[in-house]
């Protein structure tokens, strides 16, 4: 034997270096891989996310201006019936003073035509008496 040669497993061999090295790398440009994938998924999702609060504020925001303009053209309509109910209330108060006064009027009038009435009676009948006596 020659002391110049050593045997082949005292040391190790380029290739065991260079395949361990390359598996290290290799390791590790698949982790960089899968990480990017990740981050990339993850950006992918708060980029749809953001896109669908976008549609849903957008559709939120016409219904609630259609909701806005209906709710304005029912109080419009109401409020010209609320005005047309109040003139009919004030014609109706109006109505009934004057139907008060016309009444109060008439028994007045009629209380009075009544005491006169009652007044001539008593004058009647006191002239009849007056007639009766002097007969």
């Amino acid at each position: 034997m020659q002391p110049s040669m050593k045997s082949p497993d005292a040391y190790p061999s380029r290739a065991a270096t260079r395949n361990g090295s390359s598996v290290k790398w290799f390791l590790l440009f698949w982790l960089v891989v899968i990480a990017a994938c990740g981050f990339s998924v993850y950006s992918y999702m708060n980029h749809l996310k953001d896109q669908m609060l976008e549609q849903l504020s957008a559709q939120n925001q016409q219904q609630l201006s259609a909701l806005q303009s209906d709710y304005e053209k029912k109080l419009s309509v109401l409020s010209k019936e609320i005005g047309e109910m109040q003139d009919k209330v004030q014609s109706f108060n109006e109505l009934l003073a004057f139907t008060k006064d016309n009444a109060s009027t008439k028994t007045d009038n009629s209380n009075k035509l009544y005491t006169q009435l009652s007044e001539v009676r008593k004058q009647l009948d006191a002239l009849q008496k007056e007639m009766d006596l002097l007969k």
